[in-house]
């Protein structure tokens, strides 16, 4: 039986996708903050191993390489490759669309395979929709990418012109603090500032709007307390100055939702950036992936585009389409690398 298993090492999570037969069979991913040593790399790798099992052919592709951890992205690139051979034995790396490349080329390849794990999903998915607005939202980034005759019509590459054209967005659902972007917020009917301070998530603010997804939150919470509503609203308190004692719940409801839509707001103007290009005609639909895709759904709604779940579309064992569409720059990986 010929397997094989994609890896996306990022970060804050590891990723990895089991392909048998043409189908995923098997997802994991795992906490993995690796701003903190590659000794969480290899820790996070014997968890995934234990879910994936051992398989034919490993393929793998990093965002990771950017983590302060390295000195630069090239020194990033080079420990991330040596530790998965390491790991896994042979391994080949996605650089983009030079496919794949052997380990031993990675240092040298740094340029194309440092961040490419969203060329590797809107590859994938260009097969399926010859034209749509590709939107990949995880726990910490947002990828906003046009397709056009089924390739990949993004006009950067690399984290830096990507941002510029709109195509990446540092919003997610999980790990972007409250903080940034943002100066003031509306409270007790006027404006207040918010606070410098790293004391909320948008994963408190989606939590207590109950759209959290159960499993998306595998990091520790800004204060280390519980992962509860009541203790979510209490981070948001904070925030603004305040004790969660000394506002109503609805209150900070209603300041919940207002974080949810600033967020909103940032990835539509992202994606109206990538669409003031001309490339996709006014009925492409918008495809959701990662596990913010009930943002990307709203995210549909604001543009008057139709919107396909990507779920939808991957083969894969049942009850896992979920999971996969969470992780799909893993699972495209061992599409793109499949028989």
């Amino acid at each position: 039986m010929q397997s094989v298993i994609g890896w996306d090492i990022g970060g804050a999570h590891l990723k990895g996708a089991r392909l048998e037969d043409g189908r995923i069979v098997a997802v994991a991913q795992i906490a993995c903050p690796l701003w903190l040593g590659l000794d969480h790399l290899h820790k996070a790798f014997a968890e995934a191993k234990a879910v994936l099992g051992p398989a034919a052919r490993h393929v793998a592709t990093m965002t990771g390489e950017l983590s302060d951890a390295f000195a630069d992205r090239d020194a990033g690139v080079a420990a991330i490759a040596a530790a998965a051979v390491q790991e896994l034995g042979p391994v080949t790396f996605y650089a983009g669309p030079q496919g794949f490349v052997p380990a031993d080329a990675a240092a040298k390849l740094s340029h194309v395979i440092a961040s490419a794990n969203w060329h590797a999903s809107a590859s994938l998915v260009a097969r399926h929709f010859g034209e749509a607005l590709f939107v990949d939202m995880g726990s910490t980034t947002t990828d906003i990418i046009p397709l056009k005759e089924g390739h990949v019509a993004a006009r950067g590459s690399t984290d830096a012109a990507r941002m510029a054209h709109g195509e990446l967005v540092y919003a997610g659902i999980v790990r972007s603090f409250l903080m940034a972007g943002l100066r003031h917020v509306p409270f007790d009917g006027r404006w207040v500032p918010i606070m410098n301070e790293a004391f909320a998530t948008t994963s408190d603010v989606y939590r207590v709007l109950g759209t959290l997804p159960e499993d998306a939150d595998l990091m520790p919470t800004a204060d280390g307390q519980p992962k509860t509503g009541a203790a979510s609203r209490a981070r948001l308190a904070r925030q603004i100055g305040l004790d969660a004692r000394d506002v109503s719940e609805t209150a900070l409801d209603q300041l919940a939702a207002f974080f949810a839509e600033a967020q909103l707001r940032e990835i539509s103007d992202g994606a109206l950036l990538v669409l003031s290009g001309n490339v996709l005609d006014k009925t492409a639909p918008v495809i959701g992936a990662g596990a913010g895709r009930f943002v990307v759904e709203r995210l549909a709604a604001r543009l008057a585009r139709p919107y396909e779940d990507v779920a939808h579309l991957l083969p894969a064992a049942p009850g896992l389409r979920r999971r996969a569409a969470d992780c799909l720059p893993a699972c495209a990986l061992a599409f793109l690398a499949g028989p």
